[in-house]
């Protein structure tokens, strides 16, 4: 189905709504004098969104606004976990001491703005539409890393974001002019048909295009050898705009990176399984990314002494275990990847929500700052802590070992063992780095004078429910395996 442009404001209207919360914002921090209630707008203005998204989800699917975008279930699923991880990062945001001292009218108009842009990525269907997608979340996550105009170590992040950045973005749309130049179009799925009708493709030609655009997608999702980034502008960005980074931005380069390489560069094939075009070997590099991605990020994680940091290098294993679905050319791997997805978004939101908490209290990030933590007023966010931390590295009950246990039965399935146990060994290296925080908080006692640590209640109530999704969801997961098994259709339609 091909929306004209008028109805396809029929399935817009969440990008719609956060248009007008970001400009409602904007003019209400202009004339008004009491800015205390901004944050409130913007709350209220993403769950208004995640709401005007449960309720319109569409099994089929639609071209929209003259093919530059599709809607379809695949692009409803990152809908809602972006929202959902917008929604917990404004949350976040309105409890942060690091927020209050920012220009509160920018800050929210700008982390609307961006949710947008990562909704426009997750939806894209042309090549045009997808780098400008992503170059608008890119400028605008540029500027919510350097909000805090006053923190040397804010600015410094926000410089090399946006050095990495243009470098990355640069390579990507020269690639991308190389596709353009191979099918004559940018229209993904004219993309997809011409190059397997053509009866001489320039596979070697077709490679270096897709080498270079996946410098731009690799980026956005932190993996090796373009996470370079992620360490210094996670440490440096506030802490809610660092969960927004991590979750969100993460989820909608999946979302662009799936879109562009599955129905856009591979073919479908009626026994479910994705053939790539002959000759042109991006599984294969990808599968090479993939288990150095998770490796260098567990071994660099070891080393750190600060919680953001080590979240960081934590993030980008994360993305290297995602990947492992994403190289096995099968439906199983997309589930088992939307599967990793959302359970990566529940822990890890929670482990920065108690980093936050810490922060407020402390003024430290580093872990010597949880040194008795539940001995010194905070035995609930040192708990809910160690659930996120368990469920990171993937103990059983926990919503991470679904997430792993699904990607890793993926891998045996398609035969990829060696994959399979990379990933196990991975995870067990994994378990030295997150248990020290645990370490820190049970085993030690306060060190002199240390600040009891207590909380908001609404930062007790997010903290509370992300821990019971990560335990309720580990011991009953098929809510999000039939959420990520319905959303794995692809709205290919005629071209």
């Amino acid at each position: 189905m091909d929306l004209g442009n008028i109805a396809s404001l029929r399935v817009f209207y969440p990008e719609l709504l956060l248009t007008a919360a970001a400009l409602a914002v904007v003019i209400i921090d202009l004339v008004s004098q009491d800015k205390s209630w901004l944050g409130e707008i913007a709350l209220i203005s993403t769950a208004l969104t995640l709401l005007l998204i449960g309720i319109e989800p569409m099994s089929g699917g639609a071209w929209l606004f003259s093919r530059m975008l599709v809607y379809d279930s695949f692009a409803f699923f990152f809908r809602a976990l972006i929202a959902l991880a917008a929604l917990v990062a404004v949350w976040m945001s309105i409890g942060s001491e690091e927020v209050h001292i920012c220009e509160q009218g920018e800050y929210y108009a700008i982390l609307l703005a961006s949710t947008l842009g990562m909704f426009l990525m997750a939806e894209s269907a042309n090549l045009l539409m997808a780098y400008l997608a992503l170059e608008f979340v890119s400028l605008t996550s540029y500027v919510l890393t350097g909000i805090l105009k006053h923190n040397r170590r804010s600015q410094e992040a926000a410089l090399k974001y946006l050095i990495y950045g243009g470098v990355a973005s640069g390579t990507m749309i020269y690639g991308m002019s190389w596709i353009f130049g191979l099918a004559g179009s940018l229209d993904f799925s004219v993309i997809n048909q011409t190059l397997f009708t053509t009866a001489h493709v320039p596979v070697l030609a077709v490679f270096i295009a897709l080498v270079l655009i996946l410098s731009g997608m690799g980026y956005k999702v932190a993996s090796v050898p373009f996470h370079m980034w992620a360490p210094d502008v996670y440490e440096g960005a506030p802490i809610p705009i660092t969960t927004f980074l991590a979750v969100a931005s993460k989820a909608a380069g999946f979302a662009l990176l799936t879109r562009f390489f599955y129905p856009a560069i591979s073919h479908l094939t009626p026994g479910g399984t994705w053939q790539a075009l002959s000759g042109v070997a991006w599984p294969q590099l990808l599968l090479v990314m993939c288990v150095i991605t998770m490796t260098l990020g567990n071994l660099a994680a070891l080393q750190q002494e600060n919680m953001k940091r080590m979240l960081a290098y934590s993030s980008i294993a994360q993305a290297g275990y995602a990947l492992m679905g994403f190289v096995l050319l099968s439906n199983d791997g997309l589930e088992a990847m939307l599967v990793y997805l959302f359970a990566y978004y529940v822990m890890d939101a929670g482990a920065f929500l108690v980093v936050m908490i810490v922060a407020n209290m402390t003024g430290r990030e580093d872990i010597e700052a949880y040194k008795g933590l539940a001995w010194r007023g905070g035995a609930v966010p040192a708990i809910a802590l160690s659930i996120f931390l368990l469920s990171l590295t993937g103990i059983p009950a926990t919503i991470g070992f679904i997430g792993k246990f699904y990607v890793f039965a993926a891998a045996i399935r398609e035969q990829f063992y060696i994959l399979a146990v990379i990933g196990i060994l991975n995870s067990v290296v994994s378990l030295y780095y997150y248990m020290r925080p645990v370490k820190e908080m049970f085993l030690e006692q306060p060190v002199g004078e240390a600040s009891p640590v207590t909380a908001e209640y609404w930062n007790y109530g997010l903290m509370g429910a992300l821990a019971a999704a990560t335990i309720f969801l580990g011991l009953y997961p098929p809510p999000i395996i039939a959420f990520a098994s319905r959303s794995l259709h692809f709205f290919l339609g005629p071209s």
